[in-house]
């Protein structure tokens, strides 16, 4: 049986009686008014999802207040009831945003099928409005993980312009999160709401890459079947987001730079242009200095999009994030791979923080989900490390160097050991030696297994 809060409106008590047991009859909630005004503190009280409202009533007009309820209430839906139906009204009414509109008595029995109905689509925005929080609230600042001075700063940095429509570029290493905090920045923008549309430039060569931003007409080339849409036509009202921004071919430099000048753009094969409302964050690991004095990048360009920077700090100069980022991916994988492991041992977290971190936030991750697949242990041992970690440790300690052929090899029985669970029969026949060879040379470096 149907479930839901109906707000009834109308000043004719008898009509608004009958209409209410004949809804209420559905198993619906009905909340009665008699004009605009308490119309209006019932709509702002109780969850109100659908609406069924006279169009002239003492202190205003319905389609009038359907205006207003859309603009404050956009999932709740609004059927309007006319003493005289005619196209005009109709056609008035849904202009203003009416899911429909009856005429009194003639149609009334429309009006329950027709609140089903409306009800179906104001859940259905409902939860879309739901889902689109969620996927706003998934790419906030709050969820940018770490608590070093230096991302502090820089999340303070993107906070203060996100606000804005100010376009940003974003500078750094590969993998330090610059596509993250794009997506934050559009997040806690005016423009969460909207589309947020990320583009690698260096993934197309440089006539699909055209077409894949500014779209193309029918015919425009060979293969070009039918219209298409591009990527800054797609963003209208949103984000664009285009990373590697330094890898784009001069010649569609010139394009973008119209855009960001003019807010229109011209289609690949098209005579006319196209308007278009787009914020634009580019992302780039590259020295866009360099590139415009080698004539790479044009310097016009640069100026438009460097507006507001922010630059990424790589992960080696954010130790004390490091534990707090592994442990997330640890979840993370754990969770997905369905493994009991509940943390890293000591050893593990001080070889990742040795770690130069070339790849930084991406290549920790990469390494935390190697690690879990792995593990067969409740912690994230040394042993679950690539060996090239293994071998930076060893070069870090004063007492190893890479020159140190007995730590080395330590270090590989360990793993072969690991890999085989314990088997030590196993890992001296993957190892090419005797049994008793490796139960002497485990003595010799005091390895146990498992680890202590």
């Amino acid at each position: 049986m149907p479930s839901g809060n109906i707000l009834l409106i109308d000043d004719e008590s008898k009509l608004r009686s009958l209409l209410k047991r004949i809804i209420s009859l559905e198993g619906y909630s009905v909340f009665e008014a008699a004009d605009i005004k308490s119309a209006l503190r019932i709509s702002t009280r109780e969850d109100i999802e659908v609406i069924v409202c006279d169009v002239k009533l003492p202190d205003g007009n319905g389609i009038d207040f359907t205006r207003t309820i859309k603009n404050k209430l956009s999932a709740v839906e609004i059927i309007l009831l006319t003493a005289f139906g005619n196209i005009a009204d109709g056609i008035l009414a849904m202009k203003s945003g009416a899911f429909d509109y009856i005429t009194k008595g003639d149609d009334n029995h429309k009006l329950v099928p027709l609140i089903d109905h409306a009800m179906e689509k104001a859940r259905l925005q409902k939860r879309v409005k739901q889902l689109e929080k969620q996927v706003t609230q998934a790419f906030s600042f709050d969820h940018i993980i770490g608590e070093s001075a230096i991302i502090r700063s820089t999340i303070e940095l993107a906070r203060k312009v996100a606000s804005t429509d100010t376009t940003v570029l974003l500078l750094g290493e590969t993998g330090t999160g610059k596509e993250l905090f794009a997506r934050a920045i559009h997040g806690s923008s005016p423009r969460a709401g909207k589309p947020f549309i990320a583009l690698n430039c260096s993934s197309f060569s440089k006539h699909l890459l055209e077409s894949e931003i500014f779209g193309h007409k029918h015919g425009a080339f060979t293969g070009a079947v039918k219209d298409k849409k591009g990527l800054i036509e797609e963003a209208h009202g949103g984000t664009l987001f285009m990373d590697e921004i330094g890898e784009m071919h001069i010649d569609l430099q010139s394009k973008l730079l119209r855009v960001l000048e003019t807010k229109e753009f011209i289609k690949v094969g098209d005579t006319s242009s196209t308007k278009v409302d787009v914020r634009f964050i580019s992302a780039t690991n590259r020295d866009l200095r360099e590139d415009i004095k080698s004539g790479k990048f044009r310097s016009d360009l640069y100026y438009r999009l460097h507006v507001f920077t922010i630059s990424m700090p790589p992960l080696r100069e954010r130790k004390r994030d490091i534990p707090l980022i592994a442990n997330y991916f640890l979840q993370l994988f754990a969770k997905k791979m369905n493994k009991n492991i509940m943390g890293m041992s000591s050893g593990f977290l001080r070889y990742l923080e040795d770690q130069y971190w070339k790849g930084n936030i991406r290549e920790l991750k990469n390494v935390i989900e190697r690690a879990v697949i792995l593990s067969d242990q409740e912690m994230l041992q040394v042993e679950d490390l690539p060996f090239e970690f293994q071998l930076v440790q060893h070069e870090n300690n004063h007492s190893l160097s890479l020159l140190d052929l007995a730590s080395v090899e330590k270090t590989h029985i360990q793993r072969i050991l690991h890999f085989t669970k314990g088997n030590k029969a196993e890992a001296a026949r993957l190892l090419n030696i005797g049994l008793t060879t490796i139960y002497r040379k485990m003595e010799a470096y005091g390895i146990r297994y498992p680890p202590e």
